[in-house]
């Protein structure tokens, strides 16, 4: 079974859903590569895929730890490098509300550069990590 289902509408433009709950959303091309940039762009979604994945994986560690990540946040930037046209960077920076131990910051923040999007993207795309807590 296919994990989701793609259909270029046109206008440098792709609609997007996941099988098994239906969710979609649009993709656009970006400003700088002929598009709108009305939308995410697929790059954009490898790079909000990577903080989305810390996140959660954090999220499973903290429940496992007894600890509260409510109200955590990820900004995402996203730096393009020509030639071929590829992700060279992306930035993260992870923003805790609460307060945890220092061991628990150092298993958690383990935890999130050992993510599954992590180890897929390529080796040579910089990944510029940051958590700040409390």
């Amino acid at each position: 079974m296919s994990t989701a289902t793609i259909k270029y509408v046109g206008g440098l433009r792709t609609a997007c859903t996941h099988v098994t709950s239906g969710n979609s959303f649009i993709t656009d091309a970006p400003i700088d590569n002929n598009g709108k940039g009305e939308a995410f762009s697929p790059t954009d979604i490898v790079a909000t895929g990577l903080a989305s994945c810390m996140l959660t994986v954090m999220g499973i560690k903290a429940e496992q730890l007894n600890v509260s990540l409510d109200g955590a946040t990820a900004a995402v930037t996203k730096t393009m490098a020509s030639d071929p046209r590829r992700i060279s960077n992306i930035k993260v920076v992870l923003q805790f509300p609460s307060v945890v131990s220092e061991k628990e910051q150092a298993i958690l923040e383990r935890t999130a550069n050992t993510c599954p999007v992590h180890y897929s993207l390529h080796p040579d795309i910089e990944k510029d990590i940051s958590f700040i807590w409390g």
